[in-house]
């Protein structure tokens, strides 16, 4: 799956012609889920009959009688979207570094905003914790927190919250970047308290692991763990091995799209996003149709459009 040369990347030309027809497309998810028969998604039979002049729902079980398509029980299901427009939206978000509004993919697939924005929710959710990154860090690990949020100076008079300035009105969120492998973890927390950072550090490294932080004293104490920290406030950003340079690289990208791609990243879904950019990160030596092809084979499971708007 992960090629250890340069990846194959996929331009939108060979997308379609690889993918020329909806039938095309819809073979292709099938085979990726059913290898080489239908499997009913509602009882487990592999006993279907095939309805030719039911397109939306083409499979029919014979022992539970329902009606089915490969999209069913998946987080694409009940969509109106064809799989072939569902996989563009997959390689639109694959492609993109600093990934893709759901305006923009509103235009590229010829659907309403609310749509696109509902099947990116969808496909971020096949990237939530199943990108290949599950196992605990080892080594020189590289720990930093930012904030992710607008100015408070830009933001209209009833949003401002005239308390301060910084990281006022802004989202925390800890990344840790394990220097051997470079694969990133990044989440929203709490706050920046001993507490919370702590808490995501010891969650997701092990001990006896190398940290370099920079100077923020809520990553002192861990006694478990080699800490070598560098003093930015004193203009010390780099001592020997010591630097956050790694994990800084990644913020500088996911800020560019915070910034340049969608402008505010909603509080709720906040982790949606951050994972969505280091989901991209680490499999950025992947070929294109690999990181496609993971993705639906981690599509299990309906997500409602309540679910996702719920209060």
């Amino acid at each position: 799956m992960i090629n250890s040369n340069k990846p194959e990347i996929m331009s939108a030309w060979n997308f379609m012609a690889r993918f020329p027809t909806d039938k095309d497309a819809r073979e292709h998810v099938e085979r990726m889920r059913w290898s080489d028969e239908p499997i009913c998604p509602h009882c487990g039979s592999r006993r279907i009959s095939r309805i030719v002049n039911e397109k939306p729902q083409p499979y029919r079980c014979k022992d539970c009688r329902k009606h089915f398509s490969v999209m069913t029980g998946t987080v694409f299901h009940s969509t109106n979207l064809s799989p072939r427009k569902c996989l563009y939206a997959i390689y639109l978000m694959v492609i993109a570094k600093k990934s893709i509004s759901s305006c923009q993919m509103a235009r590229e697939l010829g659907c309403t905003q609310k749509t696109a924005w509902y099947l990116a929710q969808r496909i971020r959710e096949t990237w939530l914790n199943k990108s290949g990154v599950g196992d605990p860090m080892a080594g020189e690990v590289e720990v930093d927190e930012t904030y992710i949020g607008g100015r408070e100076k830009n933001k209209h008079a009833r949003k401002k919250r005239r308390v301060g300035r910084g990281p006022v009105g802004k989202q925390p969120v800890i990344g840790m970047r394990e220097r051997k492998s470079g694969r990133v973890k990044a989440r929203p927390v709490a706050g920046t308290d001993v507490a919370h950072l702590q808490g995501a550090v010891r969650s997701e490294v092990k001990p006896g692991s190398t940290l370099y932080t920079d100077g923020h004293k809520a990553y002192r104490g861990m006694g478990e763990y080699t800490h070598e920290a560098v003093e930015h406030s004193v203009g010390e950003y780099v001592r020997d091995m010591a630097h956050t340079n790694g994990i800084e690289s990644f913020w500088a990208l996911l800020k560019r799209g915070y910034i340049g791609t969608f402008h505010h990243f909603s509080e709720k879904h906040m982790g949606r996003y951050v994972n969505e950019f280091a989901t991209r990160h680490n499999r950025r030596d992947w070929d294109t149709m690999a990181h496609i092809e993971q993705s639906l084979r981690n599509a299990n499971g309906v997500l409602g459009y309540k679910v996702l708007t719920a209060n």
